[in-house]
């Protein structure tokens, strides 16, 4: 476990959490070309994770899944009911659909696949930073089309008696957050000003308690609504 102190200018704070020295030396030279980020420490489990993230306050967390002790599944739910709580990007492959859609309900910012090309993790650490999801809508109907669970149907009834709760504009917008739109395109299919889009959204998140869009994505996944708009 190490712990980098970060220089005045504060560019993003990455912590590395990954069981593999290799992967974390290959992520550290990757990372450390580009000017505004830096490593500021570096875990082999979820337990130093969280001990790391107390300590050296990281904007953004490359989360490893499979660990010894505490895996990566379990410390992004402790690390995103944290106060002031990093983003996480849950480092994986796609045999590991099931927990990378665990991880994402428990507000992880996004996934990115190990051989993923440099240009693009530092590119998706950039935009977690900034309060962007890293998971395209594309890839999010392909890790829900993978999954297979005996439960869809009562998840689905869930999800819908979830989202009654919202106004009839609420649950536009949270629709057309499913369908991956930004807020300036919400704002022109639905004769809104972006202002108003962010309110919107705001009152979804807050009406559900969810961090981050894509949890709002995937409410909306699972209530079958895009499925219905397709029919």
């Amino acid at each position: 476990m190490a712990v980098v102190t970060s220089p005045a200018d504060t560019p993003i704070r990455v912590l590395l959490v990954d069981d593999d020295p290799l992967v974390r030396a290959g992520l550290t030279m990757m990372l450390g070309g580009a000017p505004d980020l830096r490593v500021v420490g570096e875990a082999g489990d979820g337990e130093q994770a969280l001990a790391l993230a107390a300590e050296c306050r990281p904007d953004v967390v490359l989360m490893d899944i499979r660990m010894p002790g505490v895996d990566g599944l379990a410390a992004t739910e402790r690390l995103r009911t944290s106060a002031d709580a990093p983003e996480v990007i849950v480092l994986t492959t796609f045999d590991a659909d099931r927990h990378v859609l665990r991880a994402l309900r428990a507000g992880a910012a996004g996934f990115l696949v190990k051989d993923t090309p440099p240009e693009e993790i530092v590119a998706a650490v950039r935009q977690v930073a900034r309060g962007n999801p890293v998971l395209s809508p594309e890839v999010t109907r392909r890790l829900i089309a993978r999954v297979a669970e005996s439960g869809e149907d009562r998840r689905r009834d869930r999800a819908r008696r979830r989202l009654a709760q919202l106004n009839d504009r609420e649950r536009e917008v949270a629709v057309a957050v499913g369908r991956g739109l930004s807020n300036a395109q919400i704002g022109a299919a639905l004769h809104l000003s972006v202002p108003t889009v962010k309110t919107h959204v705001s009152a979804v998140l807050a009406r559900f308690g969810f961090t981050n869009r894509v949890q709002i994505a995937l409410l909306v996944h699972d209530a079958g609504l895009l499925d219905d708009e397709e029919e």
